[in-house]
């Protein structure tokens, strides 16, 4: 008997509870599934599912096994791709994974740092959402994440935390825009511009519980995947949004503000698997942790007469600068939002 082959259609079954809509999904028949069943239930020596009712469930054995056979397909399909790799000879190429809204000059200073430590090292940098990310590491087609915190890192290996404070853009006609900071609870009525739950449930949930905490009860949610979409939402009068701030503030149709008493906190971690881990994956995450800390955004204050560009060409001071601008040295920043956490 092909266990891990029953396994697989026995998920499929478990899931949908309904061996019709299985067998569409599996590409097969219906009697053929149902006699894979039987044969797993009678080699198991009990039944896996409750036929008795006009509902389809899962039997209390059949509610262990899922949970079982969802691990060891997983472990299989790691442990293919582990294999293959190995057979194709490229233990040269770290796989990792970053956010879709990484800001350019991250992955810039990331690849560069890389080059410098290790010129050998190919990385195959991919943009993938926390979700995704936690599937591939866990199939072994990822070697090192980046994900956003909190989300489910059982089995994996957390390097340091880098966390960052949010403030809230508003459109430049709101008149919230002329206070220097913004109290959550103001906020009220407000729709809420934010990014897709899907790619980062444990973030967008603790988004909404900080919010609802302050006081803060969106009238209605929209979703943007990229810091782009979500300003120009903003821009459109489409509603509010939580940033770090410089995306927000090139776009001089908004306005970006600190928010009182700081209770948003984008938090982010880089994670790599506690088995046959790739030997470049420690090293990866120490240099994104570094970049990350060192390539932050300006320090919260309160802008307009404190600094806020009168233009949109004009920086205030401390902003961060282009590259190759040395910048005046009496328009260093200041102290940052930005903290490394050692656990």
């Amino acid at each position: 008997m092909d266990l891990l082959r029953h396994l697989r259609i026995f998920a499929v079954v478990a899931e949908e509870l309904h061996f019709s809509r299985a067998a569409d999904i599996l590409g097969m028949a219906q009697p053929p599934l149902s006699q894979a069943i039987r044969r797993l239930e009678k080699e198991l020596g009990t039944e896996l599912f409750d036929r008795s009712r006009r509902q389809v469930g899962l039997t209390a054995a059949g509610a262990v096994l899922l949970e079982e056979a969802r691990d060891l397909l997983v472990r299989e399909e790691r442990l293919r791709a582990l294999v293959r790799r190995a057979g194709e000879g490229d233990p040269a190429t770290l796989r990792a994974g970053v956010p879709p809204d990484t800001p350019a000059s991250v992955l810039h200073a990331l690849l560069a740092a890389c080059a410098e430590r290790a010129p050998d090292l190919r990385v195959d940098l991919r943009e993938v959402t926390t979700e995704e990310q936690l599937r591939l590491l866990a199939s072994g087609r990822l070697d090192v994440g980046l994900l956003y915190q909190p989300s489910d890192t059982t089995g994996l290996v957390r390097g340091p935390e880098v966390s960052v404070e949010l403030g809230v853009v508003l459109p430049r006609t709101s008149p919230l825009a002329g206070s220097p900071e913004v109290a959550l609870g103001e906020l009220t009525g407000h729709d809420l511009v934010l990014f897709p739950r899907a790619t980062a449930p444990g973030r967008y949930d603790s988004t909404l519980d900080s919010c609802r905490r302050g006081g803060f009860v969106p009238a209605r949610i929209q979703h943007a995947r990229t810091p782009e979409f979500l300003i120009g939402l903003v821009a459109a009068g489409q509603g509010i949004a939580f940033d770090p701030g410089p995306v927000a503030r090139k776009e001089p149709r908004v306005v970006w503000r600190p928010l009182a008493g700081r209770p948003l906190t984008q938090r982010i971690v880089a994670v790599r698997p506690t088995r046959a881990a790739h030997p470049a994956a420690r090293t990866f995450a120490e240099l994104v942790t570094g970049v990350l800390a060192r390539d932050r955004p300006p320090a919260l204050r309160p802008p307009g007469e404190s600094g806020e560009p009168g233009s949109p060409g004009e920086k205030p001071p401390g902003a961060l600068r282009d590259a190759g601008d040395p910048g005046d040295p009496r328009d260093r920043p200041g102290p940052r939002p930005w903290s490394v956490v050692y656990g």
